[in-house]
């Protein structure tokens, strides 16, 4: 009977999940109907499991389409004619194919060539097509469903000469419900889908307000005339079945054979432990031999080796990977090459990875260049579904590779800003009530709601943003994730198409898991790309002290860097062990000078460093994973500190836990301390345990299985004599891992990344720095890794139209090279002054004379000292400059040489008269030697000689007068003026910052101002424990958060007058009364506190200190 249930996966359509459909119908006494929404298989792996739990027989289906119009609901008669619905609607949402306006039977039925492909056979699939469609002979598994409220009109429709044709159709969409309130919330979501008002919307575009499940007994009244239509869905429903058995679905086979894949992965492995350990020990030959049999017994053979076949395809394209995750557990994944993370050296649990008593299937996190990823992507999607560029060729049957999807829900602001919108609400009263205040003042919205005080308007979006807050609207993409399976995808959803270009499924992971296939996580992230980049800019450079070099390529056969050029001297990325040892890269972590490195650059890791005083690696594991959420909210980070630093502290902690955790001192830092601690602490299973650990999502936690095994832990805990309070405290500490924990594999793997950053600062430090600014992806902004690149001896260069790539380049003079010098801090007071060097030591030509007769160069004589390393912003790093003038420029550049001046430029590039005042303005004009406000009356000049010669060649030269070149006055030019230039149109100024605040000419001059009030420096800090001091301090970055009483308190990180970082703390009371009013300098007062070697300044009054005047506007 109910042939047509709407969940809301139908988005801004339905107003239940899956699982609430199912309630209402148990509540109705509806023993099966069918799920289909609209253009959507989301709901189905959660309906199809959750239905026998309610008694309830689940049939899968589809309603297609056309704009609001409903063509007909296809439903699955069993798993074969799911999947060719699935076909069916993949086209139309992948490519926009149209739809056919008939249920497709035939090829002369279809409207494109891609569902000439289906195959589709009468029986797999029923069609359930409108009581409006013409007659025409109906195929067998095409019906006529009539609505309740059609039963009047049925009697005169020629459909009633096939009444064996006749179905009921009783849609569902709504609750049942005394009041309107649920047909209410779909207009509104009606309205929301069309972006109009609500008074707007047409009436076909909503679903009548009677769709709600019925008893038996009112259906049959409904169609007491035609009892025959509930027979006939009746016979329809029972015809239908579906089902997930749950079991793995990644290809079975990764080469010809299985016997085949499982020679070449011990082939593979055995060749990579050799690689891998110079002295092999039996405890590792032992460890492969047994996780390749339990590899093996689980059937994961071809997952194994299809990560290993993507990791292969980027080594060959010369792309960085790291292999992180709990698959870095592994010693098959470490000998493969598909991690860096040597298990052994960690003693990493295996079982975490995989377990013969876990049934959901391991996944492997790979990381790549934020650069790269896009290509490991289309290899892998060209191996599994072939070039598929549209829905054509092989067709969807050929796709067995697709992205994991997510939903985007509603959160409070967006909820509000779609329902004002719909109900007509200004824009200011929208932002007001998003910003969860009231427009009228008076306390929060939803108070006033309560107390009665807002008007009637502003009251329905409250309620109605309350009701449909977590309801999902649209698709996602999961960041990483790939299935691939060995059926087509199409098996288990239909697929869409966003703007990336790959094949989505419409489930998220946990229906993935759920249906049992595997997910591939493919990542991308920044570091990887600083990395790269970074060693690409070393190539030629001299190797530093101690470094005594390395071949192209490591001992995994992956290359460290682009082929090598003559002269050239390779660098190993890759030599781990070393750099381990490495007493620079051993200086950096103790003392939190990090900035740019991955992964322990923040802040917060930067401050943790130097309390925990990191040395090592397995110290710096720890760091990684205890810098976490989950870890430090829980105060488990702080707890980790105390008795790192105290060993007092450590033999008086529980000694249960302590045996469990010895190597983190009784604390749960990992992941895998869940599964030891559920297990050898609380008794659980293994099983059990890996049910407390997948926990830790959120979605997952509503699941009857997870409540069950928490109730089991504090009965176990109860009869093992746990005291109860130590039980409640262990089982609030695993909740806490709710947020984003570590594995210790995955944590190990980016200490293993960390450490190739550190490396790359502690030698190349410049060179790093670039790669650093050049990616974009850094904690900070480039600013600020400039700002670094200063402290170690660059000069930060203006962007010029003939040095500048399209990002930032390192130049240095031909008989520079890398020493240990550079890595040194530079603060000599002339480094701070106010300096716009122009790149005058860079240009040297002769001198051209333009239009004007004037110098577009000057000769400049070479420097007396050696010119310092020169760091010149990109052209892209000009907020204002498209794209196109960018590429145009370079282009023309690389082509014909350098410009010559500012007639050469507009002569060779059609820029226009905006974009080349932003190119002199940004100071990529000044190697001509010409101030800015000569070369701007320049511009106006030769642009309105321009457009006079324009006009002289339309109207003739008889009509030309000769215009006498007009005698400029003096024309000033102000430093100052410069800066804010800077400030506009890069974003921050060149100079120091500090010369921008009154008193600020140097660094002795402003402490000692009335600005600087004596402020003390960061490296005075430990002289003033407990003591009351005031700091002048350039704002790099401020964390809020809110602490356990709902309140906002702050964190600061400045730059003092010398260059140095330091960290401020603003509590409650103080981020109220003196909040942060955006970038610029600080004054800030109050005592220093110091932990465990790490100064901050507990605040007690900040100010912001305003910029001198502006002269570009007269005021000097």
């Amino acid at each position: 009977m109910f042939l047509n249930a709407h969940s809301w996966f139908s988005f801004k359509y339905g107003l239940l999940k899956p699982e609430a459909l199912l309630e209402e119908a148990a509540k109705a006494g509806v023993r099966s109907f069918a799920l289909t929404d609209i253009h959507s298989t989301a709901g189905i792996p959660d309906f199809v499991r959750l239905a026998p739990e309610h008694g309830i027989r689940p049939v899968a289906g589809i309603e297609f389409r056309q704009g609001s119009q409903v063509l007909y609901i296809g439903l699955a008669r069993n798993n074969d004619g799911f999947r060719q619905l699935n076909q069916l609607l993949s086209p139309h949402l992948l490519d926009g194919h149209l739809l056919s306006p008939s249920a497709p039977q035939s090829p002369c039925a279809l409207r494109s060539t891609a569902s000439l492909m289906l195959g589709m056979t009468a029986g797999e699939a029923f069609f359930i097509l409108p009581l409006a469609t013409p007659p025409r002979e109906l195929h067998a598994n095409e019906f006529i469903g009539v609505r309740p409220a059609e039963l009047t009109r049925l009697p005169f429709s020629p459909w009633m000469k096939q009444p064996a044709k006749l179905v009921a159709w009783l849609p569902v969409t709504f609750p049942q419900a005394t009041r309107p309130v649920p047909f209410n919330t779909h207009r509104l979501l009606r309205t929301m889908a069309h972006n109009t008002l609500l008074s707007q919307v047409p009436s076909e575009e909503l679903a009548a307000p009677d769709e709600h499940f019925r008893t038996p007994g009112e259906v049959r009244h409904l169609y007491r005339d035609f009892p025959q239509l509930l027979r006939n869905a009746e016979r329809l429903l029972e015809q239908c079945s579906i089902a997930f058995d749950g079991s793995d679905k990644t290809p079975k086979v990764f080469g010809s054979s299985a016997a085949a894949d499982r020679e070449q992965l011990h082939l593979l492995a055995r060749e990579g432990l050799h690689r891998r350990y110079v002295r092999l020990a039996p405890t590792a030959l032992a460890r492969l031999q047994h996780e390749l049999e339990v590899i093996e017994r689980m059937g994961f053979i071809s997952y194994f080796l299809i990560n290993h076949d993507i990791v292969r395809y980027a080594q060959s394209r010369g792309f960085f990977h790291v292999g992180r995750g709990s698959g870095a557990n592994s010693l098959v994944a470490y000998c493969l090459g598909i991690t860096d993370v040597d298990p052994i050296e960690l003693n990493l649990y295996f079982e975490r990875f995989i377990s013969t008593a876990r049934k959901k299937p391991p996944d492997f996190d790979i990381d790549f260049s934020w650069k790269d990823r896009d290509e490991v992507f289309r290899y892998i999607f060209d191996k599994y579904n072939g070039p598929f560029g549209s829905a054509q060729g092989a067709g969807t049957s050929g796709i067995h590779a697709a992205q994991v999807a997510t939903y985007t829900t509603f959160q409070w602001r967006g909820a509000v800003r779609e329902l004002g919108k719909a109900l007509g609400l200004p824009p200011a009263e929208i932002d007001a009530l998003s910003e969860g205040r009231s427009y009228y003042g008076g306390g929060r919205p939803s108070e006033l709601v309560r107390s009665g005080h807002a008007d009637r308007v502003a009251t329905a979006v409250v309620r109605y943003a309350q009701r449909i807050i977590g309801m999902p609207h649209q698709f996602g993409i999961h960041v990483g994730g790939i299935l691939v399976s060995e059926e087509p995808i199409t098996s288990y959803s239909a697929l869409h198409r966003p703007p990336k270009g790959f094949p989505v499924v419409q489930f998220s992971l946990l229906e993935a898991e759920d249906l049992g296939l595997h997910k591939f996580d493919i990542l991308s992230q920044r570091g990887l790309g600083h990395i790269r980049d970074a060693v690409e800019l070393v190539g030629g450079m001299a190797r530093p002290e101690g470094d005594q070099g390395a071949c192209t390529v490591d001992p995994m056969g992956r290359p460290n860097r682009r082929p090598v050029a003559s002269g050239e001297a390779a660098i190993d990325i890759h030599a781990i062990p070393r750099f381990k040892q490495d007493p620079a890269i051993k200086q950096l972590l103790r003392t939190g000078d990090t900035v740019g490195c991955f992964y322990v650059e923040s802040p917060a890791m930067r401050m943790l460093l130097k309390k925990l005083r990191v040395e090592d690696y397995l110290t710096l594991v720890a760091a990684s994973s205890i810098i976490r959420p989950g870890v430090a909210e829980s105060g488990m980070m702080r707890e980790y500190i105390l008795r790192h630093n105290d060993p007092e502290r450590v033999r008086r902690a529980p000694k249960e836990l302590l045996e469990i955790m010895p190597d983190t001192y009784g604390v749960m830092v990992y992941q895998e301390d869940v599964l030891k601690v559920a297990h050898h602490y609380a008794g659980l299973s293994l099983e059990e345990a890996d049910i407390l650990r997948r926990g830790m999502t959120a979605r997952f936690r509503e699941r009857p299985e997870f409540k069950a095994v928490e109730e089991k832990f504090f009965s176990n805990c109860k009869a093992m004599g746990r005291p109860d309070e130590q039980a409640r405290e262990v089982w609030r500490q695993i909740e806490s891992f709710a947020s984003f924990s570590f594995a210790k594999g995955h944590s190990a793997s980016y200490a293993v990344e960390s450490y190739q950053s550190l490396w790359l600062k502690a030698h190349y430090p410049l060179e790093f720095l670039v790669a650093v600014a050049n990616n974009f992806g850094g904690f900070y902004s480039t600013e600020f890794y400039l700002h670094e690149a200063k402290r170690h001896g660059a000069v930060i260069e203006a962007p010029c139209v003939n040095v500048s790539g399209e990002l930032c380049v390192l130049r240095r003079s031909k008989d520079q090279k890398i020493r240990r010098s550079d890595n040194q801090k530079i603060r000599r007071s002339d480094d701070r002054k106010m300096e716009m060097t122009g790149g005058a030591e860079m240009d040297r030509s002769t001198c051209t004379v333009d239009p004007l007769g004037r110098r577009d160069r000057c000769d400049h004589a070479p420097p007396a000292i050696p010119a310092k390393p020169r760091i010149f912003l990109g052209l892209a790093n000009i907020k204002s400059l498209n794209d196109e003038t960018v590429r145009l420029i370079l282009r023309e550049r690389e082509r014909h040489g350098p410009f010559t001046g500012l007639e050469d430029l507009l002569h060779r590039v059609p820029l226009p008269l905006e974009q080349a005042r932003i190119l002199i303005r940004a100071g990529a004009l000044r190697f001509t030697g010409r101030s800015k406000p000569e070369l701007l009356w320049d511009l106006t000049l030769l642009h309105t000689g321009k457009e006079a010669a324009a006009a002289g060649r339309c109207q003739g030269d008889f009509f030309i007068t000769k215009v006498e070149e007009p005698v400029l006055p003096e024309l000033h030019h102000y430093p100052l003026a410069d800066a804010y230039d800077e400030l506009e149109l890069l974003g921050f100024p060149l100079c120091d910052p500090f010369s921008l605040v009154e008193g600020g000419s140097d660094d002795q001059t402003i402490r000692r101002s009335e600005n600087g009030r004596n402020a003390i420096l960061q490296r005075e800090m430990h002289q003033y424990i407990g003591k009351r001091v005031t700091m002048l301090g350039y704002m790099v970055h401020v964390k809020s958060t809110t602490t356990t009483h709902g309140q906002r308190m702050t964190f600061g990180s400045f730059i003092d007058t010398a260059g140095d970082l330091w960290d401020s703390t603003q509590f409650p009371a103080v981020a109220a009364r003196h909040p942060f009013r955006g970038r610029g300098v600080y004054r800030l007062t109050g005592v220093v506190e110091e932990e465990f070697g790490h100064c901050a300044l507990r605040t007690q009054s900040v100010e912001k200190l305003p910029w001198k005047p502006d002269p570009r506007y007269g005021e000097r």
